[in-house]
This record gives C-alpha cells, structure tokens and sequence, in this order.
C-alpha cells in the first residue's frame, strides 16, 4: 500500500478498495453497518486526531486488515456453513473498569483447558492469511510477535501497564474492532466519533463478536486443540453496552470486578495517553483523562442500571484487593459461580501460573489523577452511586 501523507485523502472506499485486493478479489464484507461506521470514524480522524505520518500509515494498516478479516471470515462462513452452527450462548464475561485486576484473573482461569479463550494473535488477527493452513497459523502468531514487539520498543512504558503477550489470552476487544463500532478513543483522539457511537445501536459489535468467537473456536478444533466447555471473556468496553451482551448472549454470566475509581481512571487515562503516542505526535494527557472518565463514569452507571434488571445471579462481584490478596479464594468464588468443580488440577495449575506471573515481576506504573487534569472533587462526583453500593466499609 502506497502511504498516504494526508489523512484528509483516505476514504471509504479506499479502504474497501485495498481491502478487496489484499484478499484476492473477495467482496463480500458482511451485512452490517460498517460503511457507515467507517465513514464517521474517518471523519472524527480528519478534524480531530492529528495523526503523525507513521500513525495515520499504522492506522490505515490497522482499518485495512480489518476489513480482510471480515473478506476472509465471510468467506469461511460461505464454504463451511457449519461454523455459524457453533453454539456460543454461555460465556463466563469478566467486566469492570480497566487496571481492576481483570487481565490477572483471565489469564489465571485462562489455564484451564475447560474455557475456551482467545490469545493476543487471535484476537489480533483472527483470520488465516494467505499460504498459511488452518492447522499452523505460523504467519498470523509471527506477525503479532513481531507487532508486539514494535509496541515494546515505541512505547516501552506499555508493558507496565498491561502485560503485552502475542501468546496470551487477552481481550475481545480487538475483535468487536471489526465492526467498527467500538471505542477508537482507545487509540486515538475523536470526541465526535465517541459521541455519535453513543448514538448508535450497537448490536452490529456483539453480532459480530459472536460471529468472529464461532469462527475461533471452529479454528481451534481444526487445529486439535481440545474442545472447552465455555468461553471465557474480558472487556472493560463491555460496561457500555452491557444490554446488549447480555442479549447476544442469552446465558452468559457476569464478573464485575471492582477497585477504587481514584485509581483506575488514571492509571487508563495513562494507557490510553500511551498509546496515543503510536498515532499521535503530541498527544495531550488532559483530553486523555477527560474522555476516559467521562467515558467509564458512564459505562459505570449503564451497568448498574442494566444489572437491576436482570436475575442477581448472573453477577458475581470480585474486588481488586481480593483477586491480589487471595486469589485462591477468589478462584473459589468464580468456579462455584460458573458451576464448575475448581478440581486438584485446576487449582494447582492455577497455583503455578501466579507464582510465575505476579504482579512484582513487571516494573511499577506510576501515574496520577493531575497528570490527567482530574482531581478527587470529580472523582467524588462522578462516582458517588459507585462507591456508595460497591467500595463502602459493608463491601
């Protein structure tokens, strides 16, 4: 792909038109409103995320591959009909706002072969790639390595903040990326675009999750790996849309993990100002800590609300001190919760994967609410209901 050097110049049907030649002429994307998502996202860039050379060329690469994804996924779905009849309806889904000990608890149940779950390349690049078989997907774990190792070296400071493992499992994240409905204030400044998803009907992102989960777990079983009994989830985006989850998914059950807001909200407005850094030139750690609060207050209390109307037990609540303190326990809790025996083995694997992967192995993350323009007045505010039912003395 020719670079371009304005961001002004890439359009809609650029990004189709490189899309469709990099997978050798397929054309169909699927049926949902991506057009149109990606229309407003290309116009959010354009006046407000003043992309540096380099992060409008990662951006375009990152839109493009997508968009593959789908050819090729659509594709798959086409010559193998049976992918769609692959039953997702019963996830185990871990929520709650960013840095509350989420990605340790999913990586630690993530041991058991009882769940299925989806690594950083997955997630990444859930499609195979030309001249690569479905039995050895060597170019797609090659390539996010070597993406990985790019994130390393630009913003070497990421690693504090999440620890970044092509081989991992990680988030879902990327993949409700393909609907192009999803938070790109993730990665870039676009206030507008945040503001028209607000607007939209998001059920595109969850039929699409679904959709490209079905397509991971027909994979995996092409690939022999053994068959799990459910799948296990992690997204802090899911607090937005919450409903919807809950809809797609009609059995799924919900951990909400929770940790004193004053901070969580800067150490991600501190992830989010990093990464920005891949896309932008001189992002302003101000605006980053604006729009991720503003962003996960309002997540916070759409899922409050949504959790009143539906059955108590499809909630488990696990507190940050709690899955560091004693996760053992926690473990306990989240089997019983998922009706599953926390067999010797389970536990004893569990056992081994925290002695090797604590949190005092990674280096320190030092951030602070003024860094990011709040302070504990707003915290205070915006949090009150949230504090009050989950972080008071009777919790």
């Amino acid at each position: 792909m020719n670079a371009l050097t304005r961001i002004e110049d890439l359009t809609v049907e650029k990004l189709l038109t490189s899309a469709i030649a990099r997978a050798n002429g397929l054309s169909d994307f699927g049926d949902d409103n991506y057009r149109e998502s990606l229309q407003a996202l290309l116009e959010a860039l354009a006046a407000e995320a003043r992309l540096s050379p380099s992060g409008l060329y990662l951006l375009e690469e990152r839109l493009v591959g997508q968009l593959v994804n789908r050819l090729v996924m659509e594709d798959y779905l086409r010559r193998y009909p049976e992918i769609t009849e692959v039953s997702i309806d019963d996830p185990l889904v871990i929520v709650g706002l960013p840095r509350t000990g989420t990605t340790m608890l999913q990586r630690t149940l993530a041991v058991d072969p009882r769940f299925y779950s989806a690594a950083w390349w997955e997630t990444r690049f859930p499609a195979p790639l030309p001249d690569e078989t479905l039995a050895a997907p060597s170019k797609r774990i090659a390539q996010a390595k070597a993406e990985v190792d790019l994130m390393a070296e630009v913003i070497p400071q990421i690693l504090a903040i999440h620890p970044l493992d092509a081989m991992l499992c990680d988030e879902e994240f990327m993949l409700m990326e393909h609907s192009f409905m999803c938070a790109m204030d993730a990665y870039v400044n676009v206030p507008s675009y945040t503001r028209w998803l607000d607007q939209q009907d998001q059920r595109p992102v969850y039929t699409q999750l679904k959709k490209m989960l079905q397509f991971l777990q027909w994979q995996k079983k092409q690939r022999g790996e053994p068959a799990g009994q459910r799948w296990l989830l992690k997204a802090p985006q899911h607090l937005h849309t919450l409903h919807l989850l809950l809809d797609v998914f009609p059995n799924a059950q919900v951990i909400l993990t929770h940790r004193e807001p004053a901070q969580t909200i800067p150490s991600m407005a501190s992830m989010a100002h990093t990464l920005w850094q891949m896309y932008s030139d001189d992002p302003d750690p101000k605006a980053a800590g604006e729009q991720w609060n503003n962003r996960m207050a309002r997540g916070i209390r759409h899922t409050m609300q949504v959790r009143e109307q539906h059955a108590a037990g499809r909630f488990l609540d696990i507190h940050f001190a709690d899955t560091v303190t004693q996760p053992l326990q926690v473990l306990e809790k989240v089997y019983a919760f998922a009706n599953l025996p926390f067999t010797d083995k389970a536990r004893a694997d569990a056992q081994a994967w925290l002695s090797q992967n604590s949190r005092e192995k990674r280096a320190s993350h030092d951030y602070s609410l003024e860094r990011f323009g709040l302070n504990e007045t707003q915290m205070t505010e915006d949090y009150r209901e949230y504090r009050a039912r989950h972080l008071s003395v009777n919790h």
